[in-house]
């Protein structure tokens, strides 16, 4: 599968690309609706508006579909959009990347490779080593502390 290839029906709730799916009820009941519009829909929140935009806690963000492990604390950064950003993933192919041509702009749109859930768009204007920047919804993922 080409990694950069949008689907025809990109947030399609039952895709088989995808290990854990879920009925559109199902993610309905899982999600509240802020969470259901990102995640399911690729809806973005505002920005400096999310719980995680000024977070600085030890730990690990989680997708919020699933649950699996996407980003540490240790790679996030103040990118000052208003958003929470990471300069790398936790490991690679946890994270789906597909061009997004929406809104009159091409960007290259992150998904969590486990579910599909949307989390938001990576940019090359990110730190060292990796030059990337993870923009991400925080209605998309969810924090777990380090013990």
């Amino acid at each position: 599968m080409n990694p950069f290839k949008k689907p025809d029906a990109p947030h399609e709730h039952d895709d088989p690309r995808y290990p854990v799916r879920k009925s559109d009820a199902e993610w309905r009941a899982q999600l509240d609706p802020m969470q259901y519009q990102v995640a399911r829909k690729a809806a973005t929140e505002r920005a400096f508006t999310g719980r995680y935009w000024d977070h600085w806690a030890d730990g690990a963000y989680r997708c919020i579909g699933c649950g699996q492990v996407l980003f540490e604390a240790e790679a996030k950064f103040d990118a000052g959009c208003g958003w929470p950003s990471w300069w790398k993933e936790i490991e690679p192919g946890r994270i789906e990347r597909v061009v997004d041509a929406t809104h009159g702009m091409v960007r290259i749109e992150v998904r969590c490779a486990a579910c599909g859930t949307h989390l938001g768009h990576v940019f090359d204007d990110g730190p060292e080593p990796t030059g990337e920047r993870y923009c991400i919804n925080s209605a998309a993922i969810d924090f777990v502390a380090k013990p």
